[in-house]
């Protein structure tokens, strides 16, 4: 349930920090399922613009700004990655340049979006997929040069691909959950009456970059404050007795993100009766959803198990967020934990399991882990004490 601490610190680092890639080889075997799920659509092609998508298929986390900036793949299998001159010479030393991928650099002036369609031929009539980070400006020039084409969002038809994580990506995302894990070890020293959430997340700031190449985002929700879910961190004393909501990310390697919760009791005072009594079904409703996650069953069972447990004890309005969401190299993605969402499960996806509970002006509390789907249930990725 993240809330950024620095805006464009993750672009900033993911520009100029984030250098650690895997083998060109495991770019190259994403880049051939993803012309074969072409085949399997029934896609004219794809365009992808630059972020998380293009980081799994490339390894490049390139930004574009203005400049237009795209991996094209056609039906035939010809991939093209169309970037700004400025950008090629690098482009040829990342993973990109070792691929079976067709470079091509453009000077101010001249035009991008030509030079990323004419690899269709002589146009398109049937569908493309756009990846999500593709802004407006650029979707326009694009349907100018391929106007009978019809345009489709990417990430629903290569969802397959980019859902089920690789074993690359699930050991990332073990070593983002282990280092998460060792920051919420030393939360509770911090957790002293009189000090202030905001002296708490910066103390906790160096706790992540510990581990972590970016700090993604700081909650230190106490007292009232934990009922807000999106709460980040204020000038809040905490005062004996507090409950704390405490929730954390950041990121490792390539790119792959951490995002843990766990709920606290500040020393010197018993908690609220109201807390006292919520927290045992809180505690159920997590650990009995993720105890039904399993190849198969649908991420709106999983929701719902979590949320009837709630929803008995009488604090179904106090829960008012979705179970979970994917994770990766976005911090929030497929597969949403989420009523209507009938999707089946598939060994090697990765989501959070965070139900709360929220008292408005009161208290509130929320526990989460990350899990990845095994052939037989799941693999907690977060594994300090959930009590």
């Amino acid at each position: 349930m993240p809330t950024r601490v620095a805006e464009d610190r993750t672009a900033v680092a993911k520009m100029t920090g984030m250098t650690e890639t895997f083998d060109h080889s495991v770019y190259q075997r994403r880049l051939d399922q993803a012309r074969e799920t072409l085949t399997k659509r029934h896609l004219a092609g794809v365009i992808i613009g630059t972020g998380p998508e293009l980081a799994y298929l490339t390894g490049s986390w390139i930004s574009s700004h203005e400049r237009f900036t795209a991996l094209v793949i056609a039906a035939d299998g010809t991939a093209r990655l169309v970037a700004p001159g400025v950008d090629k010479g690098e482009l040829g030393r990342s993973p990109v340049g070792q691929m079976d991928i067709d470079i091509a650099g453009w000077a101010d002036g001249e035009d991008p979006y030509a030079l990323a369609t004419d690899i269709f031929g002589g146009g398109v009539t049937g569908q493309v997929g756009i990846g999500s980070s593709i802004t407006a400006d650029h979707l326009f020039k694009l349907r100018e040069k391929l106007p009978s084409a019809q345009f489709v969002l990417a990430t629903t038809v290569l969802k397959e691909l980019f859902m089920r994580k690789d074993p690359e990506e699930i050991e990332w995302l073990r070593t983002a959950g282990q280092a998460i894990d060792q920051v919420f070890y030393k939360v509770p020293e911090l957790l002293v009456a009189g000090r202030t959430e905001r002296e708490v997340a910066a103390d906790i700031e160096k706790l992540i970059l510990e581990g972590h190449d970016v700090v993604d985002f700081i909650i230190v929700g106490s007292g009232p404050n934990g009922a807000n879910p999106h709460h980040d961190f204020s000038d809040r004393v905490l005062e004996k007795g507090d409950v704390v909501v405490v929730d954390l990310g950041g990121t490792v390697g390539p790119g792959y993100h951490s995002d843990c919760t766990r709920t606290f009791v500040v020393p010197g005072a018993e908690p609220s009766a109201d807390y006292q009594k919520f927290i045992p079904v809180l505690q159920r409703a997590q650990e009995e959803a993720v105890k039904a996650i399993m190849p198969g069953v649908t991420a709106e069972h999983i929701d719902a198990v979590a949320r009837d447990i709630i929803a008995e004890a009488g604090y179904g309005d106090a829960y008012f967020h979705r179970t979970g969401h994917g994770i990766g190299l976005s911090e929030h993605e497929d597969p949403f934990i989420i009523a209507g969402n009938d999707m089946p499960l598939e060994e090697g996806m990765t989501f959070s399991v965070e139900p709360g509970i929220y008292l408005e002006g009161n208290v509130g509390a929320r526990i989460e882990d990350i899990v990845v789907v095994t052939a037989d249930g799941c693999e907690r990725l977060n594994n300090t004490p959930r009590s």
